[in-house]
């Protein structure tokens, strides 16, 4: 239906645009109606064309809205287009479409999308840029009838002020000055009603995760928090969640474009998973979103794909360091040892504490200098970051800190030079959340910090710790062994490749130093035909796509190349530096 609505919307597009279609069989034009009727059918053809576009996706998600409005411009496009060039076709294909809509109309029950009035800003750049587009696409479609010779610049100064609703420096011979201002004028009309309705209709903001969710998440991760080191991610107060009937178990969900993007498995106990899972695709469907879920466990993609039949791919790897089992000791460990043993001679000592352990003043310099050092003007990670430090509700949550005091060291951080943040697994594990440190420090602050994290984790009762999300690790792992095929690596050298902007490889690198377990981390999806779209909204979550309308307003910072959260899927590549390279957290 809203590929339909697209056709037909080009088609009153072009109705109104386009004068060699007057020979057309389908679209006849005649022009013997008196006075201005014509033009003014035109550009009502142009407008109701545009406005179906702009509907057509909303259509195609069944949104009651996109259908009431099309039942309104469907006729008035075929009325438009008969007036104008008496297109007989024309009505009857709408006639067609409109007959169908109303046919199924039960079909079109989805809820409105969460929104805010950024969309006003945006609407008004996207379809300015649009109508003027198109009104360079008017005004050159009548060449006969243009006197003289207009350049580029006269045109576009015409199509500015038709917009304005004023004449602008190019002339037309008969009525097709008519035609070509009334176009304008109603693109011009459309743009400002388009963004006024935007701007002023009541504002229905994203869900946020409520204090009485959070005490009932933070329940149920006290008593099943130790099944998943994603767990408690789920607290992240930009996140909605849906609870199982029960309450013993829950989703936590952001929409992003459109997409119903969960992370990690489902909270709580697993025998009440189910319940959590028919309430988060109930809620997908009455909205017509997207069902997604990124970095579920093989437990949590096997109860997924099997409660809702959706389908799920192998995404990557956690990287897992058993404590009892990490030493610095032996061949295999040397580089990490002599990059420690290098950075503890030259000066720096490391502290290894729980949040509720710092006093406030300490607190104060660790969330300055982990703002301060951010790399970006946006928050990075969504699935694998909790996008806080040293809140008073996150005092199990362990913050390693680097120190070195130097001489005429004037930072406002002091000795500080480095930051890493862990949120609890369960009662005996951890797993790292952010990392990052003073650009004028010396490189291997990350090794540093989670070699001090894991000698320090027993007295804090930690017996398991998890490190970075290695992205297409098994395919970089088996890609450079002997007997890949040619499939394989390609495909590891096409990762290598975007490893250049991207730390895929770099990643799985600086993981596999310490010598981890590997568990695999799935993302569900209902068809491959989604992937692109969940793909971008992840990317748009995790802070890697980001709308640049918002930072007209911002001020512009200094950018810095260290990232955000260490388990960002995607991160640009840090630099090379000699002899290592260093990976910086994302």
């Amino acid at each position: 239906m809203g590929t339909a609505v697209t056709i037909v919307g080009l088609l009153d597009i072009a109705a109104g645009v386009f004068p060699r279609f007057r020979h057309s069989r389908i679209h006849a034009v005649t022009e013997v109606l008196p006075g201005s009727l014509g033009p003014f059918a035109a550009a009502l053809s142009i407008s109701a064309g545009v406005l179906l576009l702009l509907l057509a996706h909303g259509l195609k998600r069944r949104k009651r809205r996109a259908w009431r409005a099309a039942v309104v411009l469907l006729p008035a496009g075929a009325v438009a287009q008969f007036t104008y060039r008496h297109s007989i076709a024309g009505v009857v294909i709408a006639a067609l479409l409109l007959a169908l809509l109303l046919r199924h109309h039960r079909e079109f029950k989805a809820l409105p999308d969460p929104r805010s009035r950024w969309k006003a800003l945006a609407n008004f750049v996207l379809m300015s840029a649009g109508s003027i587009g198109l009104g360079l696409v008017i005004v050159n479609s009548h060449p006969g009838r243009v006197i003289g010779r207009p350049g580029i610049y006269e045109q576009i100064t015409h199509v500015v002020y038709g917009l304005f609703g004023f004449e602008g420096p190019v002339d037309y011979a008969g009525r097709v000055s008519w035609t070509v201002g009334y176009s304008l004028g109603a693109l011009g009309m459309l743009t400002a009603l388009t963004t006024i309705y935007l701007a002023l209709r009541p504002e229905h903001p994203a869900a946020r995760l409520t204090a009485d969710d959070e005490a009932k998440l933070r329940e149920l991760l006290a008593r099943h928090g130790g099944r998943d080191s994603l767990g408690h991610f789920a607290l992240r107060r930009d996140k909605a969640v849906v609870f199982s009937p029960s309450g013993k178990a829950a989703v936590t969900y952001r929409v992003v474009s459109g997409v119903m993007l969960a992370s990690g498995d489902p909270i709580g106990d697993v025998e009440a998973w189910p319940g959590a899972i028919e309430r988060f695709m109930e809620e997908a469907k009455a909205h017509s979103w997207t069902p997604a879920v990124m970095g579920c466990s093989e437990t949590g993609g096997e109860v997924w794909t099997r409660e809702t039949g959706l389908d799920a791919l192998e995404l990557g790897d956690e990287a897992i360091v058993d404590v009892k089992d990490f030493s610095l000791t032996g061949r295999a460990m040397r580089n990490v040892r002599q990059m420690v043993k290098r950075i503890e001679r030259n000066g720096y000592t490391t502290k290894v504490r729980r949040v509720a352990d710092l006093t406030e003043e300490e607190l104060e310099q660790v969330r300055g200098a982990a703002e301060a050092w951010r790399g970006t003007d946006t928050e990075r990670g969504f699935s694998m970051a909790l996008g806080r430090v040293g809140d008073p509700e996150d005092g199990d949550c362990i913050i390693a800190t680097a120190h070195r005091t130097e001489e005429g060291d004037t930072s406002p951080f002091g000795d500080l030079k480095a930051i890493q943040h862990f949120v609890p697994w369960g009662k005996d594990g951890m797993s790292l959340e952010l990392m990052r440190r003073d650009r004028a420090a010396d490189p291997g602050m990350n090794e540093l910090l989670i070699v001090a994290s894991l000698e320090a984790a027993p007295s804090l009762g930690i017996e398991r710790v998890s490190l970075n999300f290695a992205m297409f690790r098994s395919a970089l792992a088996r890609g450079e062994k002997i007997g890949a095929g040619p499939v394989l690596r390609m495909w590891r050298n096409l990762l290598v490749f975007l490893s250049r902007w991207f730390q895929i490889e770099s990643l799985y690198k600086f993981n596999a130093k310490f010598r981890p377990r590997w568990e695999p981390r799935f993302v569900v999806f209902r068809s491959t035909g989604d992937l692109p779209r969940i793909g971008f909204a992840a990317m748009q979550a995790e802070g890697f796509v980001t709308l640049a309308l918002p930072r007209l307003f911002a001020a512009r910072r200094r950018p810095k190349p260290v990232r955000d959260c260490a388990h960002a899927h995607l991160q640009p590549a840090a630099p090379a530096k000699a002899p290592e390279r260093e990976v910086q957290a994302a």
